[in-house]
């Protein structure tokens, strides 16, 4: 046994709670990508990278602890893929505000629609990462909800090239064409979170 502790040292390593930790800020940057593509503020770009950094220093924390921990209360690869498709959604919400700004871009309706679609899918998915451990039927219900969310979103898409097709503006189409891939960049980075979660749940069950 006195080799076995001083190989695999005693320590509690609570992926459940990181994971959320790190849920906890993506929901903040996807929250600030909307509020900014609703009312913009010269201060979002900075406030967005800061929590990008926060982000991926709990990220490096969770793959810290899988680097020194043999056994894990659910399958090691799910708790990577899991906060590395969270990482993915802030690092595209933060693509998103960074080209908004590089095109020098107001936001139409239809991109602030889809915005708030996007905060609304992303605080179920936080829903439910939190209630993942203790609470599986609930965790289940919320990544449907927030899959359904997303699912949504396409008529959206649409409507707004149709609309800006409409005034022939094509310089302007060209610039939200990016804009647009960006966030259904995030939005496939929360469908791909959600995903792994109902597997996860139903390896649990």
């Amino acid at each position: 046994m006195g080799l076995w502790r001083r190989m695999f040292p005693k320590r509690e390593r609570d992926f459940f709670g990181l994971l959320a930790a790190q849920m906890a800020k993506t929901m903040e940057g996807v929250e600030l990508l909307e509020k900014y593509l609703h009312k913009g503020n010269d201060n979002s770009l900075d406030q967005m990278h800061r929590l990008e950094h926060e982000a991926d220093d709990i990220r490096r924390c969770i793959i810290d602890d899988l680097n020194h921990t043999f056994i894990t209360p659910i399958d090691r690869i799910d708790i990577f893929t899991l906060s590395r498709a969270l990482d993915d959604i802030i690092d595209h919400a933060k693509t998103t505000m960074s080209e908004m700004e590089v095109y020098d871009l107001d936001p139409n309706e239809y991109v602030q629609m889809i915005a708030t679609n996007l905060k609304h899918a992303a605080q179920k998915l936080s829903d439910s990462v939190v209630h993942f451990k203790d609470r599986p039927n609930l965790a289940n219900e919320d990544a449907v909800r927030s899959k359904l969310l997303i699912n949504n979103m396409e008529h959206l898409y649409h409507e707004s090239f149709k609309e800006m097709a409409d005034h022939g503006d094509y310089p302007y189409i060209f610039k939200m064409r990016e804009i647009h891939f960006s966030l259904f960049k995030v939005a496939e980075a929360i469908r791909q979170s959600n995903n792994i979660l109902l597997d996860v749940i139903v390896k649990m069950s």
